[in-house]
């Protein structure tokens, strides 16, 4: 087994019109036991800036408090929040920063940039973007999310027709994946709210 696939995962994260919406499955397993069934793998940076982290779930909780120390200091510098892009290219400078011993995880990153244009974005475990603009997905869920959100994907969707297309698509994957599960996590972010919400799934 990879060790990235030690405690299990999944995430997605999908673009609408003038939104976005992240999803998580809600398991922290070590290998095939189940330790906990209330895991969050889902971040707030900033009211219109979220990233989750799959993977190895200790180098996830020390990549996210390194980032959100950067963070800080570029609000203190800049007196401002940071882009979705310039968040992206901070957490691939870090994780490539790393390359030789890197951190096991794959980070998701999702938000709203100017004009309220929906980013989302993923990298490697050394920090290599990749950038889309309907669906990204990572954990070891992520190939029977690729086939559900491909599937289930419309350009333009409204924020209720979003949470309902990532919901469904997360729910469908992490039954045909036995590292992940245990109901889901999902934040649909539009430019004045932001809507979380719990998802009750198979609880086996």
């Amino acid at each position: 087994m990879s060790i990235t696939e030690y405690n299990g995962s999944a995430l997605v994260a999908m673009v609408g019109k003038n939104c976005f919406a992240i999803a998580s499955d809600r398991r922290l397993g070590v290998q095939l036991q189940t330790v906990a069934t209330d895991f969050k793998r889902i971040s707030q940076v900033h009211d219109r800036l979220f990233i989750g982290l799959s993977g190895l779930a200790t180098d996830a909780q020390t990549l996210y408090q390194r980032l959100m120390f950067r963070h800080k200091l570029y609000q203190l510098r800049e007196e401002r929040d940071m882009k979705p892009e310039t968040f992206a290219s901070l957490v691939s400078a870090i994780l490539y920063e790393k390359r030789f011993g890197p951190y096991f995880t794959q980070p998701v990153i999702a938000g709203l940039s100017d004009e309220d244009r929906p980013f989302i974005c993923t990298t490697d475990s050394i920090g290599a973007k990749e950038l889309a603009k309907d669906f990204v997905v990572a954990g070891t869920a992520s190939e029977s999310l690729y086939g559900a959100c491909e599937a289930m994907f419309k350009p333009d969707m409204e924020p209720e027709e979003l949470f309902e297309t990532v919901s469904q698509a997360l729910l469908s994957s992490v039954d045909r994946d036995c590292l992940s599960g245990w109901g889901g996590h999902v934040f649909v972010v539009t430019p004045t709210e932001v809507q979380e919400k719990i998802l009750k799934g198979r609880m086996d």
